[in-house]
């Protein structure tokens, strides 16, 4: 039994796919740039890719299948404030990424107007559409605001299917960032952007200072790296799970992702722990989080079944883990905004 919204729900099914938002589907301000006159004049198209049509239909139902799904506000509103620093300080050539700190001041008031907790909307099967792939596509608000909300690459939906009290099938849809993709998008030099990047319009000389710039910034990145990871090893010698101390294998993981967070969390050791490999990825990814009182939370969007494989026990006291105050506050926002809820 899990509880969203102030409602009661059991949990079915865990959708297998992530759903990666495509730049296709995406409102043409979120969409990037491109030096096709087609792109230009593209708004987005509705439909969503969902996974094959076999796929798609084993978890909403059978061909030309209604589905009744929901988001909920505060999910969009920790969204929205998580993706704020990509609006900000963007790593793709949005087109509408002049006006992109306007925007999300716009999106957020309109998200923060909403009435309901509970924004629902229902998708429908595209099944007149050829070919073995699945897609869907509604007219609901909740579903153009997902349209409206994602940027391409850097954002992903997870589903799981419920059932509520009287038994009925739903589905909670639930927007996340990428922060993997935004931190390789923002080592890549402007030069190899889509579409026309700044470094076109400049003299030879403009270029070559601009890169030199970027090629200073990603060694300065990679030093910092390298200083919080000594600092880190300093508090946290071994990793809590296993308890390995070789530091050939362990990752220093930040809490507060390196993508979003600025420069004095970056090299924040009380940023991070020590982890082996598979919890790094975990934890990295949102699938485990931890309390302040040092247990370890899993995400239900993990299968009992691969749980089980990897000995992971929800709750379970982590006595060797590292917790103080500083630490308290990463891990707040970890939970918030990086755990799979």
């Amino acid at each position: 039994m899990i509880q969203l919204g102030g409602e009661k729900f059991n949990l079915v099914d865990v959708f297998p796919k992530v759903l990666t938002v495509p730049d296709s589907f995406v409102v043409r301000n979120n969409k990037i740039q491109t030096t096709t006159d087609r792109a230009k004049e593209s708004h987005g198209e509705a439909k969503l890719y969902i996974a094959s049509k076999d796929t798609m239909r084993e978890f909403y139902g059978q061909e030309g299948f209604h589905a009744v799904c929901f988001m909920l506000k505060q999910d969009l509103v920790n969204y929205l404030n998580t993706l704020k620093i990509e609006y900000l300080n963007p790593s793709q050539n949005y087109r509408g990424m002049e006006n992109f700190s306007a925007l999300w001041e716009e999106r957020m008031n309109k998200i923060n107007s909403l009435q309901d907790e509970i924004i629902t909307f229902e998708i429908s099967d595209q099944y007149q559409i050829k070919g073995p792939r699945g897609y869907v596509n509604s007219p609901d608000m909740g579903y153009q605001l997902i349209r409206e909300l994602s940027l391409p690459l850097v954002s992903y939906i997870l589903v799981k299917k419920l059932s509520d009290t009287t038994g009925s099938e739903l589905y909670y849809w639930k927007l996340f960032v990428d922060f993997e993709a935004i931190e390789q998008m923002k080592s890549i030099p402007t030069v190899f952007t889509y579409g026309k990047s700044k470094l076109e319009t400049q003299t030879s000389e403009e270029a070559e200072k601009q890169i030199e710039e970027e090629v200073k910034s990603i060694k300065r990145g990679r030093d910092g790296q390298q200083k919080y990871r000594e600092k880190l090893l300093e508090q946290c010698p071994f990793c809590p799970f296993t308890m390995v101390a070789d530091d050939r294998l362990l990752i220093a993981s930040h809490i507060k992702p390196w993508a979003i967070a600025n420069e004095k969390e970056r090299i924040d050791p009380y940023n991070g722990y020590m982890l082996t490999p598979t919890y790094d990825r975990l934890f990295d990814k949102g699938f485990i989080t931890f309390t302040e009182d040092r247990h370890v939370h899993i995400s239900n969007f993990l299968s009992s079944r691969t749980c089980k494989q990897l000995g992971l026990e929800d709750d379970k006291f982590i006595q060797m883990l590292p917790m103080d105050k500083k630490r308290i506050a990463y891990l707040e926002f970890h939970r918030k905004t990086v755990f799979k809820d």
